[in-house]
């Protein structure tokens, strides 16, 4: 990866500390600006920094003893790593400070074991795409949100198999009688011969980090069914035991789903102020399926599963492509009004 000069006396990376926190909220403050968009990072770096040690790291970049720049580096698995909250000041910016913090990160994440490290760039900040391609990322995966509504008696259906403890029938428009039941390993088996997991190059949302995509696993869609939610959507067999010969073209599982979590935020508005509010999300990791039938029945399941819990809004991390959004949209699942890219680098040659 690329990098600032290392023998420029006047640019220093060093561990965020707690008393950096107002410069960062300066220059953090408007960092989109003409975007409703705010920025996070100055409502959570003290949390940010709190939480520095082994498996996480926050930087700073200093010019002239002013700081500069801020990116978090975190190990999300024995091999993942993750860059996120890459800021550099308006009045520093052209000069290289981004390559320094990209730096920074990849060499601490190589240390602890890592031999890729991604991050998330919104599509429309060229900006930060461009920085990031010239520090040595390539482009991994894009996706988008949908939001289906919280719903308690779905259009269709009789509700989620949230918990494992029944089955839910949901009758499609095409007359096809969907089950969605909690079956990790079901859904394990089609994440693996999806679409869906070569489109997004085998990545979900991490169940640890949030805003943060790791390899997903069996594990942890079986550590979900047992906390959370896994969504598995069935084709009911004819009771024949035991023939899969004869068993009727797309029949067996036809999509998947796991919630996350769940997290309270301020109400969005308008704008970038707030009245207050909170709302309550419920979050889910993908969502992958076969066909429209299978997209209907995992939406109304993931929006029962979520009045359930008592959400007021979801989102769930789909595939941008054609037919994916497509079949949302047909859903009527909502959709965000922009898509994100996933890149990535490759840290086992440096």
């Amino acid at each position: 990866m690329d990098s600032t000069d290392a023998d420029d006396p006047s640019i220093e990376v060093r561990q965020a500390r707690p008393e950096d926190e107002a410069a960062v909220a300066a220059f953090t403050r408007e960092t989109w600006p003409g975007r409703e968009a705010s920025d996070y990072i100055p409502r959570i770096y003290r949390e940010w920094i709190a939480g520095d040690g082994d498996r996480q790291r926050t930087f700073l970049i200093e010019r002239d003893g002013e700081p500069a720049g801020v990116c978090q580096g975190v190990l999300l698995s024995g091999h993942e790593a993750w860059a996120q909250g890459m800021r550099v000041a308006p009045a520093h910016r052209g000069v290289g400070l981004a390559l320094g913090l990209n730096d920074a990160v990849a060499g601490w994440a190589r240390e602890r074991g890592a031999s890729v490290l991604r991050n998330m760039v919104f599509s429309w900040n060229a900006e930060s795409l461009g920085v990031a391609r010239a520090a040595g990322f390539t482009p991994a995966a894009e996706f988008r949100w949908a939001h289906p509504a919280p719903d308690p008696e779905p259009a269709v259906g009789d509700g989620p198999a949230a918990d494992g403890d029944g089955d839910t029938t949901i009758d499609g428009d095409a007359g096809a009688d969907l089950d969605v039941v909690s079956d990790p390993d079901g859904a394990w088996s089609y994440w693996n011969r999806s679409t869906a997991r070569t489109a997004l190059r085998g990545l979900a949302l991490d169940a640890e980090e949030s805003w943060a995509l790791s390899e997903l696993t069996r594990e942890r869609l079986r550590r979900a069914a047992e906390e959370t939610a896994v969504f598995a959507v069935r084709q009911p067999s004819d009771g024949s035991s035991g023939d899969v010969s004869g068993r009727a073209a797309g029949s067996g599982t036809r999509g998947l789903a796991y919630r996350v979590r769940d997290f309270e935020r301020e109400a969005e508005t308008e704008g970038k102020d707030t009245d207050g509010g909170t709302e309550r999300w419920a979050e889910y990791g993908v969502g992958a399926w076969a066909d429209l039938d299978a997209a209907r029945a995992l939406f109304d399941a993931i929006g029962a599963d979520a009045a359930a819990i008592g959400a007021d809004r979801t989102r769930v991390l789909i595939p941008e492509t054609p037919r994916n959004v497509t079949d949302a949209a047909a859903a009527r699942a909502g959709l965000s009004d922009d898509p994100d890219f996933v890149l990535e680098a490759d840290l086992t040659g440096l």
